[in-house]
């Protein structure tokens, strides 16, 4: 089920100097097994519109549908049975112009019963990382995972870090959130929280008026949000090398 989750995004650095930020955002619930159906006049899949996804935002950036590479990720990590059902969150394209700082992929079973979670996360160097996490036991419908941090993101935060992922996903509502820490103690949260409506051209018009920059605040906010950082006495960290592989894997709790 296609769907519009409108909510706010926050952050909160806790060591070594506090540190919050928090905007509203707009994401959209795409179902990737219908990927080439029409959507709504002012919404297109891989066609330019007032709102738009692109698959080559996503995956490889090649023309292989990005479901058949989510379905090869599960096969490759034994969560095949996962492939059947694939739905994203992501920001959508506005006037042609996007960033997705993190896409989330739920991958259901034969019965829809949620069986793993990738999260596709993008760094304003270019770069793309999955983290393909099986969903694991539940508690009513929501879900606890953790990975550990092997992709560079922002250049405040070291690589020795490690994530823990609270989802609900999307119905209703959606909620999304990640808790970075070190040897256990807390560094970092961020979270997405947004409530569900239809898919319709007057909702996504409605969105758009109440959030007109949503493309350009994002990455605004990053940079405005990296100078306030810098005058605080965080320094920046050398950038690694990127990892050897796009994807890597958590565990469930």
């Amino acid at each position: 089920m296609n769907g519009l989750y409108v909510g706010r995004v926050t952050h909160a650095r806790i060591t070594p100097r506090r540190h919050k930020l928090a905007y509203r955002i707009f994401m959209v619930r795409l179902n990737l097994d219908r990927a080439h159906q029409r959507v709504t006049r002012l919404f297109s899949l891989n066609r330019l519109n007032l709102f738009s996804v692109f698959e080559r935002d996503h995956g490889d950036g090649s023309k292989t549908p990005l479901r058949d590479q989510i379905a090869a990720k599960l096969d490759q990590a034994g969560l095949g049975e996962a492939a059947v059902h694939i739905e994203m969150l992501v920001m959508p394209r506005i006037l042609g112009r996007a960033f997705n700082p993190l896409t989330v992929y739920f991958c259901r079973d034969a019965v829809g019963q949620l069986g793993a979670i990738l999260y596709e996360v993008n760094n304003t160097f270019g770069e793309s990382h999955n983290y393909m996490i099986a969903a694991g036991p539940q508690t009513g419908n929501a879900v606890s995972q953790t990975a550990p941090k092997r992709f560079h993101v922002s250049p405040f935060m070291d690589m020795d870090l490690d994530y823990r992922f609270d989802v609900v996903p999307p119905d209703q509502e959606v909620a999304i959130r990640i808790l970075v820490t070190r040897a256990g103690s807390p560094v970092l949260t961020a979270a997405f929280t947004g409530q569900g409506q239809p898919l319709t051209d007057a909702a996504l018009l409605r969105a758009w008026i109440q959030h007109p920059w949503q493309t350009l605040g994002v990455l605004a906010a990053i940079h405005w949000e990296a100078v306030k950082i810098l005058l605080k006495g965080i320094g920046l960290r050398p950038k690694p090398a990127s990892p050897t592989t796009s994807v890597t894997l958590g565990v469930a709790h």
